[in-house]
């Protein structure tokens, strides 16, 4: 018998063609629509899905994690600007929804394997960088418990996007193949500012001080700022450019100083999720999705917290922004940045 495979489907090209694929594999095939937010138009998705699942000829199911995304993702995002630290919900969101969660749908639905429209590859002990780097989200992927690898299908992992909306037109799914890009975040419709003003007022404006302390400007809400930003604020008189070195949202001050200031040779880590079993291992690391992967060493110093010491200095390390390890193309972890000097 056809192995039975539960696939996230949301209503977009990546997730209909992952479908597609296995299907065109000889997985028995059923989709799994999960209702996260209230701000996603689900009828809309719904309405594609009928069309999708009559097209390609699978069922589908509808489960609401809606209380599940607010507390583990939603108001996580929401603490981490109230506490001045720059969330990663999407990573958040694979952790404790798509790869959480989703799981312990599996035995519900009598399913042996789960399978996403993420672009990533995976053996079944490590998930490796997507054929199409451009689209790659293994960064968003580190805190994947290494356990699940083996019952989790990536079917895109080995096409790129141009290919598989390519392909998509070519079966007869315009619909979806046409469709613009998804947004990053599924909850924030047009700034993620909107989202912080139900909670708390992030427009309450503050002062900007060197790394002495002195007040030096004014800035417009430190919810506004993220490490490493040169622009936004204001400055009493004429500096050489200044950049934010640091958030303190208990005092609503931003501390700037030179580019030089922004560089960290160590950044201390916490929630670390590995697929080695190394105490101390060469890597190359990412301190944010779109940053290089640079040369570094990693020493846990506990079962979840680490030190990762860098060849090189790098710029930019921001609290709750995750650093992601990697072998070459190979996922060997990661964790959330706590801090770094």
């Amino acid at each position: 018998m056809a192995k039975r495979v539960l696939v996230g489907v949301s209503g977009g090209v990546d997730s209909a063609m992952s479908v597609y694929l296995l299907k065109e594999q000889g997985y028995d095939v059923v989709g799994i629509y999960m209702k996260m937010h209230e701000g996603v138009n689900h009828v809309e998705n719904v309405a594609k899905l009928n069309r999708l699942s009559k097209k390609l000829g699978f069922e589908y199911v509808i489960e609401d994690v809606e209380d599940e995304f607010r507390k583990e993702v939603y108001e996580y995002f929401v603490e981490s600007y109230k506490q001045g630290i720059t969330p990663n919900p999407c990573a958040m969101c694979n952790i404790k929804i798509k790869f959480g969660i989703f799981m312990g749908f599996l035995e519900k639905y009598g399913c042996e394997l789960a399978a996403t429209g993420h672009y990533v590859r995976n053996d079944g002990e490590f998930l490796y960088q997507a054929k199409d780097q451009s689209k790659d989200q293994s960064y968003f992927l580190f805190g994947i418990k290494k356990k699940v690898l083996p019952k989790i299908l990536f079917p895109l992992g080995e096409y790129t996007k141009d290919e598989i909306k390519k392909l998509a037109s070519e079966i007869g799914l315009d619909e979806f193949a046409s469709q613009k890009e998804s947004q990053d975040i599924c909850f924030i419709d047009n700034s993620y500012i909107d989202v912080l003003k139900l909670h708390f007022n992030p427009e309450r404006k503050g002062k900007v001080v060197n790394k002495r302390g002195q007040k030096i400007g004014v800035h417009k809400g430190y919810s506004f700022y993220t490490v490493g930003q040169r622009k936004g604020f204001n400055l009493f008189k004429s500096h050489k450019p200044q950049y934010v070195i640091g958030i303190d949202a208990k005092s609503n001050t931003l501390i700037v100083g030179d580019k030089k200031d922004l560089e960290k040779k160590q950044v201390f880590l916490k929630g670390v999720n590995l697929f080695i079993d190394d105490k101390v291992f060469e890597c190359e690391a990412k301190i944010r999705y779109r940053a290089p992967k640079v040369p570094a060493v990693v020493k846990m110093e506990s079962k979840s917290k680490a030190v990762v010491n860098f060849h090189e200095p790098v710029s930019g390390v921001a609290k709750g922004q995750a650093c992601v390890f990697y072998e070459g193309e190979k996922l060997l972890g990661g964790g959330w940045i706590r801090g770094g000097r």
